[in-house]
């Protein structure tokens, strides 16, 4: 057994942020008294009160140039103090049993052989906590020993730590506040297919006119029957519906960014 250790030198928590006014203050306040080294890197494109309110709440704030979400999460792990680093999204927050979690679990130290901690998420959709299609479990490798984990830069979405050693799961949840509005469904999801399009564009993948039939296809049939997207009514429906859909849009932008190559 570990001896007792400060959990406040050892764990620094990390946020990634642009025009994030709405939602800062409700996730700092969700880890206020878990460590003293809160480190808010926020976007120099930022326009809003993001950084004045992460500064209030006690925040380190560094005004950094968007280089991508992997970049800046490598950015964060260099910036951190602590041995331990846990990654949390501005509309994310820590439910109280995640945090009693964390805070026992950087008192006591843990072991020696793990890299990172997976994370369960409740996603939220107007109001509406998601039971099935993806949306729950939905783990997320967020605490990282800092030293041992690195993002692969060329991942533009959904980037994943690569860890120098095991990996463990805790018990309490991340609550996702995810989307309130329609608009910014819509508007995140024409972002991540754009993302996406040029992922696919730089590893040389060209559209094809299937793709505009069979991977909207399989994306519905995955979400709503394989991953239980069914378990949500009438909501489920409409967000496996428009996943789908973006799967069309992003083959699209991918068309876009070949015809801008033959002009």
């Amino acid at each position: 057994m570990m001896s007792p250790v400060d959990q406040h030198s050892l764990l620094s928590i990390a946020i990634i942020a642009r025009d994030e006014e709405r939602y800062i203050a409700g996730c700092l306040r969700s880890v206020a008294g878990l460590s003293s080294d809160i480190v808010v890197i926020v976007d120099d494109q930022s326009r809003d009160a993001t950084a004045t309110i992460a500064q209030a709440h006690g925040a380190r704030v560094l005004i950094e140039r968007w280089r991508g979400f992997s970049a800046q999460r490598n950015l964060a792990l260099q910036r951190c103090r602590g041995e331990w680093v846990l990654f949390i999204d501005a509309d994310e927050r820590l439910t109280p049993a995640l945090f009693v979690e964390i805070a026992t679990l950087m008192h006591v130290g843990p072991p020696a052989d793990i890299a990172g901690y997976r994370i369960p998420r409740y996603n939220l959709f107007f109001g509406q906590r998601l039971r099935g299609g993806g949306w729950y479990p939905d783990f997320q490798l967020r605490l990282l020993r800092r030293n041992a984990a690195t993002y692969d830069e060329h991942v533009a979405v959904h980037e994943v730590a690569s860890l120098q050693g095991a990996v463990a799961l805790l018990s309490g949840h991340l609550l996702h506040l995810n989307i309130e509005r329609l608009d910014e469904l819509w508007q995140k999801q024409a972002r991540y297919a754009f993302a996406e399009a040029m992922m696919l564009y730089r590893a040389g993948r060209r559209m094809r006119l299937r793709n505009l039939i069979g991977a909207p296809a399989r994306e519905f049939w995955r979400r709503y029957v394989q991953l239980g997207g069914w378990r949500d009514g009438g909501l489920g429906l409409f967000l496996c519906a428009t996943l789908a859909w973006h799967e069309v849009v992003k083959f699209a932008m991918l068309y876009g960014l070949q015809q801008r190559e033959s002009t």
